[in-house]
């Protein structure tokens, strides 16, 4: 038998346990990897809340956990480029938070020696949906990019990844984190009213992109900003996708994956580690996560 951490009724995170799993074989095509480190994100949090349970209704005892990071542990069928003993990190479905997952091989990337455990779990899923959300925006050299909630997880990689593909990168932020996105490459701006007006002073030729991870106010920023809407991105506000004709962005994506890990390797993308919990406090861990004020990722790392 192995741990996992699942809830049983919606609430707090002190719905939060541990289960005892029997990790299946892999089948054809799959892998099993014995888990090193899991990355924590706002939507596990959304998840365990309820805030989803009329769309996707929980299948209690529900698990969670959309990133991960080990060493292979069984090979199925099939499977070729892996092998027993490999490091390895990727995405998976609402299984991270655990000693072991099976996952499609295909969905994996090999670990770099370069890549510690917890950046490696907390990669995955921030890395793959800021940069298929900034493609899917059109971000090109020389554009004027505004990201909102730019020192999250999500915001620090769609940051640097601005920065990489030529663009000027304008994030909103708290005033405490001005000093983080200035060592990012980003020009930081407060929230609050007033927020147009500053960021227009910011850029006198215009915003000619927007990848948005608050929703409501910062949609009408946006709004206000760019004319073209097929160039706004939101990840959270799905009221606004359908009312103002704006993108739902994010995704998947194992080729973005693997350029990421490529440009860590190369020291041009940082991953900062906000916080590290071991996998039994997945509560404390949630707790953080949910005060909004994360600086990069929150990991668990498991024995």
């Amino acid at each position: 038998m192995a741990l996992a951490i699942a809830f049983s009724a919606y609430g707090g995170p002190e719905v939060l346990h541990p289960i005892d799993i029997d990790p299946p074989a892999p089948g054809t095509g799959q892998l099993r990897v014995r888990v090193k480190a899991a990355g924590v994100n706002p939507v596990d949090v959304k998840l365990r809340r309820g805030d989803f349970a009329a769309t996707m209704p929980a299948d209690f005892p529900q698990r969670l956990g959309n990133e991960y990071a080990g060493v292979v542990d069984q090979v199925g069928d099939g499977v070729a480029g892996l092998a027993t003993g490999d490091e390895v990190l990727g995405s998976t479905t609402a299984q991270g938070y655990a000693e072991y997952v099976v996952v499609d091989a295909a969905d994996t990337v090999h670990k770099p020696a370069s890549m510690p455990w917890t950046v490696a779990a907390g990669l995955p899923a921030v890395g793959q949906t800021a940069y298929t959300a900034l493609r899917q925006i059109g971000v090109q050299p020389g554009d004027t990019v505004l990201i909102h909630a730019a020192a999250g997880g999500v915001g620090t990689v769609a940051v640097q990844l601005g920065r990489l593909w030529g663009a000027t990168v304008i994030g909103t932020a708290s005033e405490h984190n001005h000093d983080y996105l200035r060592s990012l490459g980003a020009t930081p701006v407060s929230y609050g009213p007033g927020l147009v007006d500053r960021i227009r002073l910011l850029a006198p030729d215009g915003v000619d992109a927007v990848l948005d991870a608050v929703g409501c106010e910062a949609i009408a920023a946006s709004l206000a900003l760019v004319p073209d809407r097929h160039r706004i991105g939101t990840l959270v506000d799905t009221r606004a996708v359908s009312e103002h004709g704006i993108l739902r962005v994010g995704g998947r994506s194992t080729a973005a994956l693997r350029q990421l890990v490529t440009l860590y390797d190369q020291g041009r993308l940082q991953i900062p580690i906000h916080a590290t919990f071991p996998l039994s406090q997945a509560d404390r861990a949630h707790l953080e996560v949910q005060t909004r004020h994360v600086r990069g990722k929150v990991v668990l790392t498991v024995a």
